[in-house]
């Protein structure tokens, strides 16, 4: 007795139109993000302020005008202060530098060295706030982040990218009122001019996948 195939009449008819199929599967294919684990396409949220406080580590200028031995450049000590002429023992973490201009002002004129002293303080490093970049780069780490750090510029910092990196499925991941958030990041648009670079907080972190082919 011969073998007999039974083949649904639903099935025949998928199969002898193999163009429905694709038909189906390009716009759910279409809707999938490139690498990033299904983060957004979109700018970072304009309601996160970025936190520019002084801590430990952080370098910056102090600039008396006017008066040039007063002027010169500091670090935070580890316990949150600086050492200033004739001041002393000031602290900064934690203060905006404007703020910190204001109490060195302050205490220059309340302590008679100068009569309404200007002072600007102006940051260099900001040790006490770092990011990560991990992934398809060619040297992961931990980095200082720098006023105004992109995307762009920490991954340059790491190197740039492996020959196996998905450009455009770079994803920063931010934490934003206790919740992380991620942002997927296409680095190819904005390095060809089609988008704008994506700027960076303290404590985000960059992760850069491999391509799947």
């Amino acid at each position: 007795m011969g073998v007999v195939t039974f083949v649904p009449t639903r099935l025949v008819s998928w199969v002898s139109a193999p163009w429905l199929v694709l038909a189906l599967l390009v716009p759910l294919l279409a809707g999938c993000p490139r690498g990033g684990g299904g983060a957004p396409v979109a700018p970072p949220p304009s309601d996160v302020a970025t936190d520019t406080s002084l801590g430990p580590g952080d370098v910056f200028d102090v600039v008396v005008y006017g008066e040039k031995d007063l002027s010169g450049t500091y670090r935070v000590d580890t316990d949150g202060t600086i050492v200033f002429p004739f001041v002393g023992r000031v602290k900064a973490d934690g203060l905006q530098p404007n703020a910190l201009a204001e109490v060195l002002a302050r205490r220059l004129e309340e302590g008679g060295y100068l009569r309404e002293p200007q002072v600007s303080v102006f940051v260099k490093e900001y040790n006490s706030k770092r990011i990560s970049v991990v992934g398809a780069v060619e040297r992961p780490g931990t980095f200082t982040m720098t006023p105004g750090m992109t995307v762009v510029q920490a991954i340059s910092m790491a190197s740039g990218f492996t020959p196996m990196a998905d450009r455009d499925g770079v994803v920063v991941t931010r934490r934003v009122d206790g919740r992380l958030q991620r942002y997927r990041v296409r680095v190819e648009d904005i390095t060809e001019g089609r988008a704008p670079d994506f700027p960076l907080r303290p404590g985000d972190t960059v992760y850069v996948p491999e391509r799947l082919f």
